[in-house]
């Protein structure tokens, strides 16, 4: 198949890019793909590295303050269409969406056009109603949480697959911890003869919904002999200075290590005993979450969207209710009293990291429902 990815983010991207890059990759070498992305965008410069994969410098202009500049978007992006006539165009976010089906509109026969739904926003209005029915031929859920709102919006009417998010397990393999980043992130020392603090982290960044301040707020109301058991480390921009004022005030400021935006995120993750993510908006499965399991970590996760479909709870992780912050405090509590069973947990979620997260099944997933839908558009096919 001739495929053309297309997505709106103009800077990093987050699960986005990293969904993109694993899906251009995995199929490269069985089809022919294109991306279309904003010059500048870690989407645009990391796919531009892939082997045979197409890179199309292409803004998505949003909002009615930005008229001609959408006009010249749509533009470029309906000559690109008409020259390449693709198969399969798989879009990724409200305004990607819109400007592929106006970019659409002059061709003898639109393409298929796919759409993942990669956050847990509702998908309501007359945007989302009218994209169904006029530009939308398939959806993709990153998660059965996803799937069931997909089924009671405006887009049930299209064809609906559930493909989980996959990570790749061969990358995010269980390694040593580098010994001289643990222990500069599990400073400072505890008091002669204490037990070594645990160093629990994230690398699902530093947004406030991610719910980090949560978990440090939890971790200040412990009474000081457990608090001091425990070290965060987090991996993301360094938050804002109200945050930082709140952890001081706190008095956490020893506590909590920020490892900034990090290239590689796997030392990180090697370093730590558990791993988090409690999430309370726009989430859906994290890829975060998935890559700490991958590499032998067991994660606390919150209630929310998708996050408990990751784990078998107290096997291999441990869920508690999205911005309880009592509940996250007895969570941590739990762990340091479990202590010895952390590295058993870890075990089983790399198991279940190579059962169930893999990119083979992720990419196999998803070219099964390209083809699915590419064959229900041709004419005489039968509906949905």
């Amino acid at each position: 198949m001739k495929l053309l990815f297309t997505n709106f983010h103009a800077g990093d991207g987050g699960g986005h890019t990293t969904y993109l890059i694993a899906l251009a990759r995995g199929l490269c070498g069985r089809h022919e793909v294109h991306v279309a992305a904003p010059p500048g965008s870690r989407l645009n410069r990391e796919a531009r590295r892939l082997p045979g994969v197409h890179v199309l410098d292409q803004p998505f202009p949003n909002g009615l303050g930005k008229l001609p500049a959408r006009r010249r978007a749509r533009h470029q992006l309906a000559a690109y269409l008409a020259d390449h006539r693709f198969e399969l165009v798989h879009v990724n976010g409200s305004a990607d969406h819109r400007l592929v089906m106006a970019a659409a509109r002059g061709l003898p026969r639109r393409p298929p056009i796919v759409l993942t739904k990669h956050n847990s926003k509702p998908m309501t209005g007359i945007g989302h109603a009218w994209r169904a029915r006029a530009g939308t031929d398939g959806v993709i859920a990153v998660c059965d949480y996803v799937r069931r709102q997909v089924m009671a919006s405006p887009y049930a009417r299209c064809r609906v697959a559930t493909v989980f998010n996959g990570v790749d397990i061969d990358r995010f393999a269980p390694r040593p911890a580098d010994p001289a980043l643990r222990q500069a992130w599990l400073a400072p020392d505890g008091a002669p003869g204490a037990p070594v603090p645990l160093l629990i982290g994230s690398n699902a960044g530093t947004s406030r919904y991610k719910g980090w301040m949560d978990l440090v707020e939890a971790l200040g109301s412990l009474a000081p002999e457990w608090r001091d058991r425990l070290r965060v480390v987090l991996a993301g921009a360094l938050p804002d200075e109200a945050d930082r004022a709140r952890i001081q005030a706190l008095g956490l400021a020893s506590h909590v290590h920020f490892a900034g935006l990090l290239d590689d995120v796997r030392p990180l993750v090697a370093a730590l005993d558990a791993g988090f993510v409690l999430s309370w908006d726009v989430e859906t499965i994290s890829f975060a979450c998935r890559e700490m399991m991958a590499m032998e970590k067991p994660v606390l996760v919150s209630d929310y969207a998708g996050l408990p479909e990751n784990v078998d709870e107290g096997r291999d992780g441990w869920v508690v209710p999205a911005r309880n912050r009592q509940a996250i405090a007895a969570a941590l509590r739990r762990l340091v009293e479990q202590r010895d069973s952390l590295p058993a947990m870890g075990f089983a979620a790399r198991a279940h990291a190579e059962a169930a997260f893999g990119l083979d099944r992720f990419i196999d997933g998803t070219e099964a429902f390209y083809r699915e839908v590419r064959l229900a558009s041709l004419p005489g096919a039968a509906p949905a």
